[in-house]
């Protein structure tokens, strides 16, 4: 059996301003994890205030990842790896608390701790296969912090159109000095490393994998450079078994996941859901916004597997109408 994974959580470095599009505005964006895992397992919102979208109306990949769990189904479970807001979805636990700001000397504090109660669960979890998913705002600018700390060199990719990569490493090189780490210096330290420059989920992430693929569980992470950042820690916690990152073109297109996946020995698949040339909201997946999350990925890997991709644009047409989220360009 295939079970789905969301690993939700926060880190307050969502709110440094340009960092994230996760969210319509910087208020709002602490709910969006929280939604994203009531979206994925109701089909609707059930605590959170408002669905997610980006401030220019894109909507969630949770929308995808819902549509595909619609005509394809899979079991669900959710993660709380840190959440500020509740959320209506059933949760598991794992000690997490929402991240601090990546600038502050600790901002993952519980990292260790969530780390071995993740890889518990994963290892307990009687599933065939995990797709592990994320949904965290200002999640890829902790993934730089975590790369740059293992000595991982990997780009980023970002919610927003235009990915703001000379402030993200900005703020990371002022997160290093911060926590008085050299760049490298964590390497195959991956705790250490998520607990100075990462964020709570990442940490919960690899724990999970780690844990899963030593009980002979196979893994897809599904999702982008925030889970090929997972990847390394997992890789540099000396876990060497088969892994699959599975993601979409519009990450593909953004950084360079082919090289970094080889260099980790990780399989890669890249999956196009066909949302360019539309007249519709999922047009701005094309033009650069969303790209990934919540473990859109993987969903559109088990989608193509069913074959059942093709249904899938108009399915999350159906979802966003159906939880009133304008479809409209």
């Amino acid at each position: 059996m295939t079970r789905f994974v969301l690993v939700a959580g926060t880190t307050e470095t969502a709110k440094i301003d340009g960092i994230s599009a996760a969210g319509a505005d910087p208020d709002l964006r602490v709910h969006t994890p929280s939604a994203d895992a009531e979206l994925i397992e109701y089909g609707h919102l059930v605590r959170a205030p408002v669905v997610p979208v980006s401030p220019t109306g894109c909507p969630t990949p949770a929308a995808v990842t819902r549509a595909v769990r619609e005509r394809v189904g899979f079991e669900t479970l959710v993660v709380d790896a840190g959440l500020v807001e509740p959320t209506g979805a059933p949760t598991v636990g794992v000690g997490a608390t929402p991240g601090r700001d990546v600038r502050d000397a600790e901002p993952v504090p519980t990292a260790p701790g969530a780390w071995v109660a993740a890889r518990d669960l994963g290892r307990n979890l009687p599933d065939d296969e995990l797709v592990v998913g994320e949904t965290i705002p200002g999640g890829t600018t902790t993934a730089l912090g975590v790369c740059r700390a293992l000595g991982v060199d990997a780009a980023v990719s970002s919610s927003l159109p235009q990915n703001p990569v000379a402030l993200k490493r900005e703020v990371i090189e002022t997160a290093l000095a911060a926590s008085d780490l050299d760049p490298g210096e964590a390497a195959f330290r991956p705790r250490r490393a998520v607990r100075l420059l990462g964020d709570p989920v990442l940490a919960v992430v690899a724990g999970l994998t780690a844990g899963a693929l030593e009980s002979g569980t196979d893994v897809i992470l599904g999702g982008g450079t925030q889970l090929l950042a997972a990847a390394a820690l997992v890789r540099h916690a000396g876990v060497a078994e088969p892994l699959t990152l599975a993601s979409t073109t519009y990450v593909a297109d953004d950084v360079d996941l082919a090289t970094v996946t080889a260099d980790l020995d990780c399989d890669l698949v890249v999956t196009d859901p066909s949302f360019d040339g539309r007249d519709d909201a999922l047009a701005r997946y094309a033009d650069g916004e969303a790209k990934e999350g919540a473990g859109m990925g993987g969903a559109l890997l088990l989608a193509d597997r069913a074959n059942a991709l093709d249904a899938v644009a108009d399915g999350t047409l159906e979802v966003m109408e159906r939880i009133g989220t304008p479809h409209e360009p």
